[in-house]
């Protein structure tokens, strides 16, 4: 019982602590949520497991446009494996700095806030794996590289515990 205790309490506690997005407020060139990413943006990536072990590399084409305040983002991945998915995001602000959004694999809806270069993006994700679907946490962060590179970082996790990362780079079209 005691063991139990210590673990539950070490979980708790490694979500306790956290950079703060504001951090990078100073930070160029400015993220412009919309400027970056409205018309074709491609993406690299690939997601690991805690091991370290590459499962998947991936290709993502990203095609957006404006709706109003809403930034829609259709997304187009080509896996190595040869599989493909599909996700369209809606994003709208809420508040300076601060987006949410609605995707038809994300659970509830996700949040984000972005200062200087940097935006801090957070969401549940219903993920499919082999025959089962499971509910993971993903706490991305994007960093603008230059005016058409930025790059992410997510980790994903499951009751709070790390199950992998997912490591992307964009390119915008024509850059």
């Amino acid at each position: 019982m005691r063991k139990r205790l210590l673990v539950l309490l070490f979980v708790c506690l490694a979500g306790c602590g956290g950079v703060d997005v504001r951090q990078y407020s100073a930070q160029n060139p400015k993220l412009d949520l919309p400027g970056f990413f409205v018309g074709r943006v491609d993406g690299w990536g690939m997601f690991q497991k805690r091991s370290g072990e590459v499962i998947k590399r991936f290709h993502v084409l990203i095609n957006s446009r404006m709706d109003g305040q809403n930034l829609i983002m259709h997304e187009d991945f080509t896996y190595s494996d040869g599989s493909k998915q599909t996700r369209t995001w809606t994003l709208h602000p809420d508040g300076p700095g601060r987006w949410r959004g609605t995707a038809g694999d994300v659970v509830g809806e996700s949040s984000g806030e972005v200062a200087g270069n940097a935006l801090h993006w957070r969401y549940v994700l219903s993920l499919p794996v082999d025959d089962k679907v499971y509910q993971v946490h993903l706490d991305d962060w994007m960093y603008l590289i230059d005016e058409n590179t930025m790059t992410n970082r997510s980790a994903m996790t499951k009751l709070g515990i790390e199950v992998g990362q997912v490591t992307l780079f964009f390119r915008r079209q024509g850059a």
